[in-house]
Order: C-alpha cells, then structure tokens, then sequence
C-alpha cells in the first residue's frame, strides 16, 4: 500500500507542476528604482480583464510563497489559474526587493507601503499602455490589501479593488491581538505592547533593546515599513475609494478575522463581504478549529483553493 500512496503523490505532484501548461504565460518587466520590477502574465484571452495580485507582507513572491519562511501554498498561482478557466487575466507580481524584482533595490527592508503602492501604480500604466481598453483590477492580500487600496485612491486607471485577508483596523492593534492571542506568548505580551506602542508614536528603537522572541517582529531593519503601515486606518482608506470593492475573508484565519472584515465593509458601504466559512489565510479549507491541521496548509501546494474563492472573484470582476 505504501507504494500505491507514493505513486499517488508523485502523480499530484506532477500534476501541480504541470497545470500552468495550459495557459498563455509570459514573463514581464518594468524599471524599478535600481532594476527590473519582474511578474508573470497570464493571458485568458484577447481583451480579458486583468487582475493584478498583490502579495501580502515579507518576502512573499509572485506566487503567494515564502521561501525564507517555507511557506509554499501557491494560493496566487492557483488563483491565476482558476480565473483563467473563467477568461480572466492576471499579473502576478514580485514586490520590489523579493525574488526576480530583488535588484530593483538596494536593501528589501528600507521600503514603504506607499513605496509598494507606486509600484502597482506603474504596473497598471505598464498594463494600460499595452492595451488601452482592458479593464485592470487589483486583488491584494493581507498587507496586499492596504496596498492595493492606496493604490487605487484617485485613480480612474483603475476599475475595482478586492480585498483578501486584508485588516480592517490599524496594524498596531492587530499586532497586539495577535500577541495576545496564545497563552505561550504570555511573557512577551507586556514587553511587546510596550514597544508596538513606542513604533505607533514614531520611536526608532535599537535592536537591542528587543527581545529576542520579538525581533523577527519588531527588529530595526523593518520598523520604517511598520511606521509607514501603522499611520493607516484601513476602514477610513477604504471609504476614499470610488471604484467596486469585494472583500473576502477566511473563517478559520489565524491572521486576519472576520471582525476586520466587517470593520471593512463598515467603511466603504456599497462594498460586497464574502466569507468562506473553511478557508484559512492563504486560502485553502482547513478544518474547524484545528490549528496544527491550519498551520500545515500553508506550506502544502497540493491542497486546492479555498471553495469558492475564484468563483467570488470571477463573479464580482465579470458583472462589472
């Protein structure tokens, strides 16, 4: 039986591998601040609507995976496919600083979210002057999402923004939560307060004056793009934006909740809440409660996309 299953998962493996063959997929470039900013295009079909993904926070890549911290759930490579299926476009991007886009600056720590807004900005005008008449959307995921809707502020280039996993409150309260949240963190809880709150009031703080626990967090290198995130409200960001929004949230995310939707959909009225009861962060079904099982998923490109994830998508982006 052992081989039988073995088999079975070689056979998915090259499945996965494989499935993009399917697809018109093309590299493409724009200038960055010292290189290339890098993405892949997938092309549907001759004037279909281009999603633009937007990566969440890290070195997160083009295709919703992090190799520094082995998370390889390819949620966006899944995604760009499944909205293919639907004749939809897509551009999967590489933040500045990650992956192919890592020499478009010198150090990928000294950067901003208004820093990666620009550059969804130029990969829109990059879009637009190869085809004048296709509609452009952004879907950004977690950090993605507060991107994304900088972005999209007073911007006509732009024709709907959805929302993924994205916070609805400021980030130094999703941080303490977050702390807060699981007993074995208890002796840091004070001490990290303490310094989320010095970050939200403007503070640079040495490295050494932070606990070792928390400087993957919190450390020097990173507090100017924390600062950067830190003076945004998400729920007031959202209501400045006049183009269609679809928000769309995980049940059983560790991350992000679906009081942060809510708070989302509070601050941009005619916006349109979808919750996927069993999907987690990064979007794929987990079961319910099962942290160990939760965690699991983000490092497992074999399991599927959350249902009904590119259908809420392909829906909201085809009726407008």
């Amino acid at each position: 039986m052992q081989w039988i299953k073995a088999l079975a998962l070689l056979a998915a493996t090259l499945a996965f591998a494989n499935s993009s063959m399917a697809y018109d997929e093309s590299p493409l470039q724009m200038p960055g601040p010292l290189g290339p900013l890098s993405a892949t295009l997938l092309s549907a079909r001759e004037l279909a609507p281009v999603v633009i993904l937007v990566p969440g926070s890290g070195a997160t890549d083009r295709n919703g995976n992090n190799k520094a911290s082995g998370l390889r759930p390819f949620t966006f490579k899944l995604l760009a496919e499944r909205l293919a299926d639907q004749g939809i476009s897509s551009l999967r991007i590489d933040k500045r600083g990650v992956r192919d886009s890592a020499g478009a600056i010198a150090d990928a720590n000294q950067v901003t979210i208004d820093d990666y807004a620009s550059d969804v900005r130029a990969w829109v005008t990059t879009l637009r002057k190869r085809e004048p008449l296709v509609p452009v959307w952004l879907l950004g995921h977690s950090q993605g999402g507060l991107i994304a809707m900088l972005a999209a502020q007073d911007n006509p280039d732009i024709n709907g923004v959805i929302l993924a996993a994205s916070a609805g409150r400021p980030l130094a309260t999703i941080m303490i939560e977050q702390l807060q949240a699981h007993p074995e963190n208890a002796p840091l809880v004070e001490p990290g307060i303490a310094l989320i709150r010095r970050l939200e009031a403007g503070e640079t703080i040495a490295n050494g004056q932070i606990q070792e626990e928390l400087k993957p967090l919190l450390r020097q290198e990173v507090q100017g793009l924390i600062r950067s995130e830190m003076v945004r409200d998400p729920a007031q960001l959202i209501a400045t934006l006049k183009q269609p929004v679809l928000i769309i949230q995980g049940g059983q995310d560790l991350q992000i909740t679906p009081v942060d939707a809510r708070a989302l959909q509070q601050g941009q009225a005619t916006a349109r809440l979808v919750l996927l009861e069993r999907a987690n962060h990064v979007f794929k079904d987990v079961p319910k409660s099962d942290r160990a099982a939760n965690l699991a998923a983000y490092s497992d490109p074999r399991l599927p996309l959350a249902e009904g994830l590119a259908e809420a998508v392909g829906e909201f982006v085809l009726g407008h």
